[in-house]
């Protein structure tokens, strides 16, 4: 099996943006790979004159914010690092070779998606983390000229990111498994990776996870 990877285009972002522009991609994704009789939710951004589409499921955005907040800490304990946040897609499958050691089962990925994140090191300001009430922004220099021209090229270049994503989705096709029983919404099982808390290289789990299974889409 094939594993896409697709590698979005880097984002610099200051602090209090990193909730509201990782909601955004991530769900994106999950909605352009979701089958099934999805029910669209309109969510406008607070910070930017975006919409974007989430699938209507609480307990899925609940996971993608847990895993954000995650994120966010990450980047509270390492300033001064481009980071990214991996979104991968997978099959499970019956490992027919298992043993006391290994797995009985195994994940097949079958596509990645690699957010890049440059996060400024600027004071941080306090951030909702609700969709309906506003966001508090940085009073002082919230008026500054290099302030509105930095959020006019971060707006520009997260719909670049969308625009990307659908373009990808459209594109890469045949690599998606097919779905025996579809009744309902159907989530391609995946999980949401950020960097550790070691400050290891982000993808050194990730090949650490290869050498362990021999193949790059039998990740377990």
């Amino acid at each position: 099996m094939n594993c896409e990877v697709c590698q979005l285009k880097e984002l610099e972002v200051e602090h209090f943006e990193i909730r509201e522009v990782l909601r955004c991609i991530l769900h994106t994704i999950v909605f352009n790979r979701a089958l099934g009789l999805v029910r669209p939710k309109d969510v406008d951004l607070e910070l930017f004159e975006i919409t974007y589409v989430q699938c209507g499921d609480l307990d899925l955005e609940k996971k993608i914010d847990e895993k954000i907040e995650q994120f966010i800490s990450w980047v509270e304990k390492h300033p001064n690092k481009k980071s990214q946040v991996c979104l991968s897609f997978f099959e499970v499958k019956k490992n027919k070779q298992a043993s006391w050691f290994t797995n009985k089962t195994e994940r097949l990925y079958w596509e990645q998606w690699y957010i890049n994140l440059n996060v400024a090191q600027t004071p941080k300001v306090h951030s909702t983390k609700s969709h309906h009430s506003k966001i508090v922004v940085d009073p002082g220099e919230s008026a500054s000229e290099e302030r509105i021209a930095r959020r006019a090229a971060l707006e520009s270049t997260l719909h670049e990111v969308l625009f990307q994503i659908v373009k990808f989705v459209n594109e890469k096709k045949d690599h998606v498994p097919p779905i025996p029983n579809l009744e309902g919404v159907v989530y391609f099982p995946h999980e949401i990776t950020i960097p550790s808390s070691s400050d290891s290289a982000f993808g050194m789990d990730i090949f650490k996870r290869m050498l362990q299974t021999g193949h790059p889409t039998m990740l377990s």
